[in-house]
Order: C-alpha cells, then sequence, then structure tokens
C-alpha cells in the first residue's frame, strides 16, 4: 500500500471540487468558485469576477457591484447587460445581434451592446454562430427573400431558405430504423438535415447535399419502400425525377450531381454485373507477378457531403481490429484467403468513429497503354431492407440488389437530441468480405469483378466501457465448384458401384470357404461387413486424391486456374473422411474379431526315443512305457507365434514421428495455408492464412503414404532380407522345431505351415541339432516340403465337410477344459482327459497330413492366376481336401502382418478425424500412436487368450 492512491475521475468530483491532473486526485475549489466546464480548474460563481489567477485553484474571485449585474466573456471584468444574462452570469443578445464589450480600441464599455446585424441589401449579413461578428447570410435566404430573413411563407430547413412557390420534394421522416433491435427513433441529424439536403440538392443541384442525402439513405440501410419518403425514399424521388440531367462515366445507374447508390433492381441484374464481364487484369501466383497485390481504392467523405481524399486500402482501412502493418496489407495480397476477427469496445468505436466516413470502392487496374482505371466494387449489404417486390425471394444472385456505397461505424443517426451526447444506438459492420470469384474455365488467371458483402450489428448503447461487439473482415477466392461435384459424384458412383461386385464376390468366396451354399441372414451381414471395408477404401481414395490433387494444383500453379473451395464447400469432403473412418473401423473391428477366433493347432510330429521304466501308481510296480516327448518345443512355438501375431510391416512408432517431424519440424504443414506460396517456412512477421482442410488432410496423407511405402520397401529389400524376416523365420524354425501349424480363419478354410523335420526328430542335443544342419546346408538330406522333392511349406487348405465335422468332434473335448489352473494344484481326471483330447488331436491331423484316412484324403495343387486375383477358390472340397502350394505366406492373413493395408488406412483415417477437429497434428500424433497401442495389446491380450484355448498350451508358459 505505500505505492498505492484512490482512483478519482473528473466526474467524481463534483461541482466544488476541481480535478488535479498533477495529484490525479480532487482539489477543493476556493470560496465563491465552482468546477470549469473540462473539470481541471476552477472559475468564478456567476456574478463574481476574477481578481488574480493561475490556473486550476489558484482564483480569486470579487462580486460585482449590484449596478454591474454581469461578466464580461473572458471573466475578469464586471459589465451591465442590457438584454439579460446566461446561465454564466454573462452577456446575451437577441437573433441576429452581435455581443459589443469593447471599443474599437478595446476600452471596456460599462454597459454591453447588442447591435443588430443588417440583412439587407446590399449587406446581407447576420450573426455567426459564436454571436460576436456579423457575415454574409446564406445564398438562398437572398434568392428567396432578398434578405437574411426567411420568415412564412417561406420555408426554413437545415439552415437553408426555400421559396413556397418552389416544387419541393416531399415532407421527409427524419427517422431510422434499427431493425435488430426493433427500433425507429427520430434521427438529431436527419431531422436537422434531411429536409434541407434534399431540398437544396433536388432545387440547386448542391453536390454536397446530394452527397449528404445519400449518405443518410445509406445510414438508413438502402431501405426501399415506394410509399415512404425517408432519407432514401427523397434519393430516389429526385433519382427518377432528374433523368434529364444525364448519366456520369456512361453508368446507367449512376446520375449526374447524385452519388452512385443502387445498380438498379432488375432481376437478374446482379449476375450481369457480378459475371457478365471479365475484370481486365489477369493475375499469377509465381513469375515476374509473384507479389501483385489487389489495388483496391475508395472515395471518401464525410456525413455532411463533403469529399474528403482518395484512401488506398492497405494499412488496415476496413479492418476495425488493430494489427501490424504487414498483416493488414496481406489481406489485400492475390491469392491469399485473409480472415481477421476481434472483439472491441463500444467506448472504443465511439473514440474512434465518432464520425461516420462513407466509401465507394474501386478495383485499380491499367489498361494496355498503362492508362490507370477504376473498376466499381459492388456491395451487397445484407441488412438491406427491401421493398415488398423482393421479399422472400431467396438468397439467389438474380435476387439480390446491389449498392454501392457504405459505412464502417455510424454513430450520428443514432443520437435522438443533442448531438453531443452519447448515441442511443450505433450501427456497426460487424462482418466484411471481400469476394474474389475466378472465371470459369479460365487458364490465365482472369477473374470476375469483386464483391463486397457485409453484415451490420445495431447495438444499443447502454454502458459502453463494457459492451464489446464481434468484428471480422475477410478477403475470399471463390471458383465455381459444381463441376467438381459432378466429378466427385461420377466417381463415388463408379467406384461405389465396383465395391458391390467386389463384395458380392468376397461374399461368394466366403460362403465357400464356410461349407455353406444357403444365402441367409449371417451371409447379408457379411456381405454388410465387406461392403463397408470397400466402400471405405473408394471414400479413402476420393478423399486422398482429391487433396492432392488440390494441394498439386493450387500450390503448384503459376497462371491461376483454380481457387481452394471455401470452408463452406468443405462440408461433403469432410463427411466423406468421416464416412471412411466409420466404416474402415467397421471393417478394422471385423477383422480383430475373425483374428481373435481363428482356430489353431501345433502338430507335434516327434515319436518317443526308445522306453524308460515307470512305476505304477498304487500297484507297486514298475512297467516300461514309452519315453514321453517334450512339450517345450510346442511353448516355444507357440511363444514365437504369439510374438508375431502384432508385427507389421512398417514401424509404428517411427511412421507416427517421422510424419510429425516433416509436417511441423521440416514445415510441410505450412503447404496446408491458404495461400499461393508453396514454401515450407513462413515468417512470424507474416500473415499466417487460415488452413485448408482438404489440404491439410492431402499433405498428412500423402505424407503417410509416401513414408509408409519408403518402410515398406526397405523393409521388404533390405530388413527382411539382410537382418530379420519374423514371418520366414517362424516357418524355419517350425521345421527345426518339427511341429506343424494347422490354423482354420473358416469353417472349411484354412491355412497350413508344414514343419515336419527332415532328420526324423529335433529333441535332440546341441552337437546332433549342428550336424543336422550342417547336413540340411550340403543338401545331404531331402528337401522341407510337404511333397517329396520340394521345398512348399506354406499351404492354403480347403478341407471337406466331413474332415472339419471330425476336427470339431475332437475339438470339442480338447476345449471343454482348457487345463489346469494351477500348475501344483490341479484335478488328475481334468489334465488327463485334456491331455488325451490333445494327443487325440495331434495323431488325428497327423495322420491325416500322412494320408492315413482315404475318406478324408487331400491332395495338393496351384491355385489358378484368377483364383490368386480375386482371393477365392472355384473347386468345392467335396470328396478330398485340396492344398494349394502357397509361396506368399499368406497364413499371414491371420495376422497384423497380411493385413498392412487396413491398418495403415485405418491410422491414416484416425489421425486425419482427429487433426480435422483440432485442427493440431501433434494432438493427432499422440492419440494415433496411443490408439496403435491400445490395440495392439487388446490384439496380443486375447489372442494369446485364443491361443492357449485352442491348443492347450498353458497360459503361464507364454512370455
Amino acid at each position: 500500500r505505500a505505492f498505492s492512491l484512490p482512483l478519482q475521475r473528473p466526474a467524481d468530483c463534483g461541482p466544488a471540487r476541481y480535478f488535479d491532473a498533477s495529484r490525479l486526485a480532487c482539489g477543493p475549489c476556493g470560496a465563491h468558485q465552482r468546477q470549469s466546464g473540462g473539470g481541471s480548474s476552477c472559475v468564478c460563481e456567476p456574478g463574481y469576477r476574477m481578481v488574480s489567477s493561475n490556473g486550476r485553484s489558484s482564483v480569486v474571485c470579487e462580486k460585482c457591484p449590484e449596478n454591474m449585474n454581469g461578466v464580461t466573456q473572458d471573466g475578469w471584468n464586471c459589465i451591465t447587460c442590457p438584454k439579460g444574462l446566461t446561465s454564466e452570469g454573462k452577456c446575451k443578445c437577441l437573433d441576429n445581434e452581435i455581443l459589443v464589450e469593447r471599443s474599437i480600441d478595446g476600452i471596456l464599455l460599462r454597459e454591453a451592446l447588442c447591435i443588430h446585424c443588417n440583412g439587407s441589401a446590399p449587406s446581407f449579413s447576420t450573426s455567426n454562430i459564436s454571436g460576436n461578428r456579423c457575415v454574409r447570410c446564406e445564398q438562398t435566404f437572398i434568392n428567396v427573400s432578398k434578405s437574411c430573413d426567411c420568415s412564412s411563407p417561406n420555408i426554413l430547413a437545415g439552415g437553408l431558405c426555400f421559396s413556397d412557390r418552389e416544387s419541393l420534394p416531399p415532407k421527409g421522416l427524419a427517422t431510422v430504423r434499427f431493425g435488430q433491435l426493433g427500433i425507429t427513433l427520430i434521427s438529431e441529424w436527419f431531422l436537422k438535415n434531411l429536409q434541407s439536403s434534399a431540398s437544396a440538392c433536388w432545387l440547386y443541384s448542391n453536390l454536397t447535399a446530394c452527397q449528404a442525402l445519400g449518405n443518410m439513405c445509406v445510414m438508413n440501410m438502402n431501405s426501399l419502400s415506394s410509399s415512404s419518403t425517408d432519407a432514401c425514399g427523397l434519393f430516389q424521388y429526385i433519382y427518377i425525377n432528374t433523368a434529364r440531367i444525364g448519366i456520369a462515366h456512361s453508368i446507367p445507374y449512376w446520375r449526374h450531381n447524385l452519388p452512385w447508390l443502387y445498380y438498379g433492381d432488375q432481376p437478374g441484374l446482379a449476375s450481369q454485373v457480378l459475371e457478365a464481364n471479365h475484370f481486365p487484369t489477369l493475375f499469377s501466383f509465381k513469375g515476374t507477378d509473384k507479389d501483385l497485390k489487389l489495388q483496391f481504392l475508395a472515395a471518401s467523405f464525410d456525413a455532411a457531403g463533403n469529399f474528403l481524399k482518395w484512401q488506398n486500402l492497405e494499412g488496415g482501412v476496413l479492418q476495425l481490429c488493430p494489427d501490424t502493418q504487414t498483416k493488414l496489407n496481406a489481406a489485400y495480397t492475390f491469392g491469399t484467403t485473409y480472415q481477421q476477427s476481434c472483439k472491441i469496445s463500444v467506448s472504443k468505436i465511439l473514440l474512434d468513429f465518432a464520425n461516420p466516413v462513407f466509401y465507394d470502392l474501386f478495383l485499380e487496374y491499367n489498361d494496355d497503354n498503362g492508362q490507370q482505371y477504376l473498376w466499381a466494387v459492388p456491395v451487397l449489404n445484407l441488412n438491406l431492407q427491401y421493398s415488398e417486390m423482393f421479399v422472400n425471394q431467396g438468397s439467389n444472385m438474380n435476387n439480390w440488389l446491389l449498392t454501392r456505397r457504405f459505412f464502417l461505424v455510424d454513430a450520428l443517426s443514432g443520437r435522438e437530441n443533442d448531438l453531443g451526447k452519447l448515441p442511443r444506438v450505433i450501427r456497426i459492420a460487424s462482418k466484411i468480405t471481400i469476394s474474389i470469384r475466378l472465371v470459369s474455365h479460365t487458364q490465365r488467371g482472369a477473374i470476375y469483378p469483386p464483391l463486397i458483402t457485409i453484415a451490420y450489428t445495431d447495438v444499443l448503447v447502454q454502458n459502453p466501457e463494457t459492451q464489446t461487439v464481434m468484428v471480422s473482415f475477410s478477403v475470399n477466392y471463390e471458383m465455381n465448384q459444381s463441376e467438381a461435384q459432378i466429378q466427385t459424384d461420377i466417381t463415388l458412383g463408379v467406384l461405389g458401384g465396383l465395391a458391390v461386385l467386389w463384395s458380392l464376390l468376397k461374399t461368394a468366396g466366403w460362403k465357400r470357404r464356410t461349407g455353406s451354399s444357403i444365402i441367409d441372414l449371417q451371409t447379408v451381414f457379411k456381405f454388410l461387413l465387406f461392403y463397408a471395408g470397400d466402400l471405405a477404401n473408394v471414400f479413402f481414395i476420393i478423399t486422398v486424391g482429391t487433396g492432392i490433387y488440390w494441394l498439386m494444383f493450387f500450390k503448384g500453379q503459376q497462371f491461376v486456374s483454380v481457387f481452394l473451395p471455401l470452408p463452406s464447400q468443405e462440408e461433403t469432403f469432410v463427411t466423406y473422411i468421416a464416412c471412411a473412418f466409420s466404416l474402415k473401423a467397421l471393417q478394422f473391428l471385423q477383422l480383430l474379431v475373425s483374428q481373435l477366433t481363428v482356430d489353431i493347432f501345433f502338430i507335434d510330429w516327434e515319436r518317443p526315443k526308445g522306453k524308460v521304466l515307470k512305476a505304477v501308481e498304487g500297484e507297486g510296480v514298475i512297467k516300461s512305457a514309452a519315453a514321453p516327448v517334450s512339450i517345450w518345443r510346442t511353448y516355444f512355438i507357440a511363444n514365437e507365434w504369439n510374438e508375431i501375431q502384432t508385427v507389421r510391416k512398417i514401424n509404428p512408432l517411427f511412421q507416427v514421428l517421422a510424419v510429425l517431424f516433416l509436417l511441423e519440424v521440416v514445415g510441410f504443414s505450412n503447404l496446408a495455408l491458404m495461400d499461393s506460396s508453396s514454401s515450407l517456412t513462413r515468417s512470424s512477421e507474416s500473415y499466417i492464412a487460415p488452413w485448408s482442410r482438404i489440404l491439410r488432410f492431402g499433405v498428412s496423407a500423402a505424407l503417410w503414404l509416401a513414408i509408409a511405402f519408403l518402410q515398406i520397401i526397405f523393409f521388404a529389400v533390405f530388413y527382411e532380407r539382410f537382418v530379420e524376416d519374423k514371418i520366414s523365420q517362424f516357418v524355419d524354425l517350425c521345421c527345426m522345431s518339427n511341429i506343424s501349424v494347422f490354423l482354420l480363419s473358416h469353417s472349411c478354410f484354412g491355412y497350413y505351415i508344414h514343419g515336419r523335420s527332415v532328420h526324423g526328430h529335433a529333441d535332440t542335443n546341441m552337437e546332433e541339432m549342428n550336424m543336422n544342419l550342417k547336413r540340411e546346408a550340403e543338401n545331404l538330406c531331402s528337401q522341407r516340403g510337404l511333397l517329396p522333392n520340394t521345398d512348399g511349406q506354406t499351404f492354403q487348405i480347403s478341407i471337406s465337410r466331413r474332415m472339419r465335422l471330425h476336427y470339431d468332434r475332437i475339438h470339442e473335448t480338447l476345449t471343454r477344459k482348457r487345463g489346469p489352473t494351477r500348475l501344483l494344484d490341479s484335478s488328475a481326471s481334468t489334465f488327463e482327459q485334456s491331455t488325451k483330447a490333445y494327443n487325440t488331436m495331434n495323431k488325428f491331423l497327423g495322420s491325416f497330413i500322412d494320408h492315413v484316412h482315404k475318406e478324408m484324403d487331400y491332395i495338393v495343387k496351384d491355385k489358378m492366376l484368377l483364383e490368386r486375383i480375386l482371393n477365392m477358390e472355384f473347386m468345392e472340397p467335396i470328396e478330398k481336401s485340396i492344398f494349394y502350394n502357397d509361396e506368399a505366406q499368406s497364413f499371414s492373413d491371420v495376422l497384423y502382418y497380411g493385413n498392412e493395408t487396413t491398418l495403415l488406412i485405418f491410422d491414416i483415417l484416425f489421425f486425419s478425424i482427429v487433426d480435422l477437429a483440432s485442427q493440431s497434428f501433434v494432438l493427432a500424433a499422440i492419440l494415433t500412436y496411443l490408439q496403435q497401442e491400445i490395440f495392439r495389446f487388446l490384439r496380443n491380450i486375447l489372442g494369446q487368450k485364443n491361443l492357449v484355448s485352442k491348443t492347450l498350451v498353458d497360459e503361464r508358459f507364454l512370455i
């Protein structure tokens, strides 16, 4: 509190104190003194004169004598006032009189004089506004009455005199309608100036009066009503009845002496104005005209109709929000979408825009000879008060009524009484949009004339210090997107139709693999799931193609031929992305479910080595029995299978980090800005254009696909060949472990990995294992293939219904009890039952592979080319099962590895959905990695449980 002080304002001081600016506090006035009009000093009370004054409170006052009842204008002397006193105790005179307190040589008079100004010829004088000098009266007084008197029957209006014999405009209504507030008030400005401006414009073609009348029409929102005599009604009356005067610059809507307010109300006129002619200048993004700007020029007028100056819009003339000069000027850089918005206080608006300024906007250009010309920019006033002929005509361009003149802030027409007080209502241009529209099918950067659209907000002034208004300014670049939408719809229809056919083929293949020929509800549901995935791919192809198209053609063009879609035109594109994500998520979940329910069994080919002596429990005797086969090889293979369930063809973490690095660090995200620059860097001082959602998706999707493609190439060509190939190594490991893998992804379809050791057994010591490997390397043993003298170890299998039924009978026993829950505390009967079922299944599948069951035999063949392309089987395994040679190791289809395309597209769409919702690549990357990890964790956990359930491998041995 040592450095604090009370807050005091001049208004807080009251009439007997003044505001001391040096102390920022109120101070007392002396005897017979009161606060001055400004509040920062003291003055003598009426009837007292100043004896001395050093400013502020150091004033000494003395009462005037009884015979001198007044004080001079400067307050230093007493004087007799013959015609009364003002409220301040000073002399006053009648109208057309001037007050004289001193003689011509400066000697103070004892009694003030009120001298009448001679209003007759040839003087024609009247008192000025201050009442201290005679000046020549206004010319209309002289013309009408040959004097400075405008008595009845002549008409005095707005300081002008009009003869009652002249044909005057109708009596004007000095009302202003504020439609948003439902308020109609009598404007003090209109009351004082409307009739005089209309009459002077009509009778004398007074240029200033005509401009002032036009400004009042603009303040009344260009209201059109044939039955009203408001400002616009009077303007229309004069406009219609002065056709004989002619037009300006050969423009039919611009009458001589009148401001150009309207383009006309003929149906279809707006489309002619906006699209009939091209703007004469061609624009480009690159080359010599790289930094070409839109040269907007505005003719500015004050409310009284006086021309102020020509103004270039650079520097923030139309932008109410403060910003740096560089960023304000960026609004007019061709091709750069500009958006600016902020909240601004009403008190600041009243301070900065006490007097309205009116603008007629033009776009400057040069002809072939270098001559400068101006192209008028039409205005679409969204607050325009239509007459009955325009009501309910819709928002079609042909029904627009275009205007010319506009203002930013009107704090004048909303004043009801004293013009010095706060207005009751102010009107603010809260939304200004300049639209630059590209000529259809142009290849050289031709545009239509710009259009400025303005929406005004009416504000009821109550507490200016706390009231705020949201204002915005934008420059948009538009083109007709209907042709692009039609092409997109055609592409969607064609690819959607192909997706239906492809889904039908998939459903037919699925029916063949399930061994069913009946079309039931499950078949329909499966078709819908297939179609959801294929349709998601269609949407993905369309959206990626669209995003990359706009990225390449918009950023890469030199002569302008395309503009980006507006945010409102991007809604269909965003809807496509949402559909693609939803359908792809459905396909992804279906994929997880199918992988988590696959049937799997490990066939152990190892046979006992000799016999061992074993005590029979309860009998006390020792019998010989076959030596047990070690289960650790099966556990080992189960662990390896468990590990490769979520192996992918790319590194997901590197994928996310690389995309994020390129977007945020290298700067590829800057390509998604709605400007013409294709640079990857932006200066911190320059204006940053808004994001394009289409470009954001196009850039991010292109980077995802490019990095994923490079990763797949790297892993397939280098890493898996020279470092580690987990899928091929698993096949080799099965062979070295003497264990085959039997997989059924469908009822009658699956995969078989032939892991039968060529050495007869694999449960051996290190020395023998090394010898076996050496013999195999030197081709001293048979080949690993299922068929003699072949290397084919992986197969797609299509089994018969008889084989499946037999498998299910054994499998039911196997899965009825999933083994002991505790290693040391288990039911012997349950354990023995499960072991018996496991041995039965192992023996059955082994004998099936060895062609023991002639009624359930199989053949081995190659798939036809068309079968490989369509991923289906034409032959139905009725009598014998069919083993198809599969060098592509397609058993990975039941793993993450074989579904990389689905996973990659799902990741891209998830990343894009989060980014479009949050406009943050960082958040999208984080959430994408988190969902990858979450689904990978779920796939591992649930896949492990399915493995335990189907193979009798104890869960405790899976690490």
